[in-house]
């Protein structure tokens, strides 16, 4: 294939068939296929996203539940914290590094993302509440 047809297949707007076998194998004689088409993939995928989403709804209310226990913004933001967290979840990735090539990069770059934008939440959350006078 020569280096214009790669780039025109690359950029082609088609998205493979849904319910087809696979048109390519892995190299590897001991990888086990999860399902027999894109299609039942992508269903498997599906049902996924929504027990992720469901375990960060309930992570995110364990950050919100959180913000009652801080004094200020320093101590909502927890630089210290956020670092075992990242090194924690990279551990954790680095635990199924072989199923997937980078994971444990694509892990830790997520949860810092996920993890900036709950701390910034958690800042104007911290505007909700007022000290506990004794």
């Amino acid at each position: 294939m020569d280096s214009n047809t790669y780039c025109t297949r690359m950029t082609s707007p088609q998205e493979p068939a849904t319910h087809s076998p696979a048109v390519r194998r892995f190299k590897d004689p001991h990888y086990r296929a999860l399902a027999p088409t894109l299609g039942a993939l992508r269903e498997r995928i599906d049902v996924l996203d929504e027990q992720i989403v469901a375990l960060l709804a309930q992570r995110a209310q364990c950050v919100r539940d959180a913000t009652r226990f801080k004094r200020d913004l320093r101590e909502v933001a927890a630089p210290a914290r956020q670092a075992q967290v990242f090194d924690r979840v990279r551990t954790l990735a680095q635990q199924h590094a072989h199923q997937f090539v980078g994971l444990p990069d694509v892990i830790e770059d997520t949860y810092r993302t996920l993890v900036a934008r709950l701390v910034a939440c958690e800042g104007q959350l911290f505007d909700e509440t007022e000290p506990i006078t004794p």
